[in-house]
């Protein structure tokens, strides 16, 4: 049984900031690449950014350079950093980890979301 939670979302006006976070819980070895996505209503969810096991990092295009994803191993979390917010930022935040068992399984899991809403 792996457990992903994340925390830190909420309403914030434009321009304001917002810290996600996402801790995996569980029996396992080790987790790969970890990913944040989000889904606005009446939208698909899509990628928003993603961080290897060696700390490499994407985003898509219309969150580049204000938002930054980071990981701590040691604590099995992964952050999203969410800086200059914008209304269209507006969204279910889920973060998604790849979980390693064994060096023959691994499998992905998604915490349960976090809403982000940006207004004024």
């Amino acid at each position: 049984q792996v457990d992903l939670v994340e925390s830190g979302g909420g309403l914030v006006q434009p321009g304001e900031s917002l810290r996600l976070s996402c801790a995996a819980s569980g029996s396992f070895v080790s987790i790969d690449g970890m990913d944040w996505y989000r889904q606005a209503p009446g939208k698909e969810r899509e990628l928003v950014a993603t961080i290897s096991s060696g700390g490499s990092t994407n985003y898509a295009d219309s969150v580049k350079g204000r938002f930054t994803i980071s990981r701590d191993n040691a604590r099995n979390t992964v952050y999203l950093q969410m800086n200059s917010l914008k209304p269209e930022d507006t969204a279910v935040y889920y973060c998604n980890a790849e979980i390693i068992f064994n060096p023959w399984t691994r499998n992905k899991y998604w915490g349960q979301g976090t809403q982000v809403t940006v207004s004024s």
